[in-house]
């Protein structure tokens, strides 16, 4: 039979937590690197011309690819340096807190990210994360234009069918650019989130496979011990 008690510490047990503390000095240094090592790459891109951004009909322009592998590549590898700098910071030596604060330090790149975009400084951080700043709501573009009087000679309504056929057409490039820029702009910080992830996980040293975390017990318990150094002895030292 259970009694109370026995119930109460099963209750007590189960309820437990056991939390993970959280290095924010760590966190905060990964996060102003990964933006340091961003920048620095979006300006090389800008240099040499390969961080132009081309979001127009397609997302992918076949015929100037390097704008993409650039924009991919500095996205990947700021925030692998920033994974890195925080499990070394920190000076995690698991797998999991070390993936956990790189992954914070994503979470706090990530506004300070779209707060540069809105103040037009997006692009210098990859040609991709220029789409976080989104179409600012005073921006309605073009309106459109009116439709003729009834009175309107033939001349002055076929002007205004064409200019309504240009405001559709422009309308829906306008669409197709801001669709293209936010895909741009996820696809940008999912590889961040990536680069983090890898970067954490190469900083705390562990090996990167997916099974060492069922290998540390049993390598805990079987590795040996080095030789016991030599105990210190009270006799006086004798030159012969």
């Amino acid at each position: 039979m259970i009694t109370a008690s026995e119930t109460g510490s099963a209750e007590a047990r189960y309820e437990s937590w056991k939390h993970w503390p959280v290095n924010w000095s760590a966190v905060w240094v990964g996060a102003l690197a990964a933006l340091a090592v961003a920048l620095i790459i979006g300006l090389f891109g800008i240099a040499i011309g390969a961080n132009e951004a081309r979001m127009g009909e397609r997302l992918f322009d076949s015929s100037h690819p390097w704008p993409m592998f650039w924009a991919i590549i500095g996205a990947f590898f700021s925030f692998v340096a920033g994974g890195w700098c925080t499990a070394k910071v920190a000076g995690i030596l698991r797998s999991e807190p070390a993936i956990l604060h790189a992954a914070i330090a994503w979470l706090i790149a990530v506004p300070l990210l779209v707060a540069f975009a809105a103040v037009g400084a997006g692009d210098y951080f990859g040609s991709w994360h220029g789409g976080l700043a989104g179409t600012p709501s005073w921006s309605a573009g073009d309106k459109e234009p009116m439709p003729p009087p009834p009175s309107a000679s033939k001349v002055e309504k076929e002007r205004s069918e064409i200019a309504h056929q240009q405001w559709q057409l422009d309308k829906d490039k306008a669409a197709r650019v801001a669709r293209n820029s936010a895909v741009a702009a996820a696809i940008a910080l999912l590889v961040g989130l990536v680069g983090a992830v890898i970067g954490g996980w190469m900083g705390c040293g562990e090996p990167m496979t997916f099974s060492y975390h069922r290998m540390r017990q049993a390598v805990g318990t079987t590795t040996q011990r080095g030789p016991e150094p030599a105990p210190m002895t009270s006799e006086p030292f004798v030159r012969h």
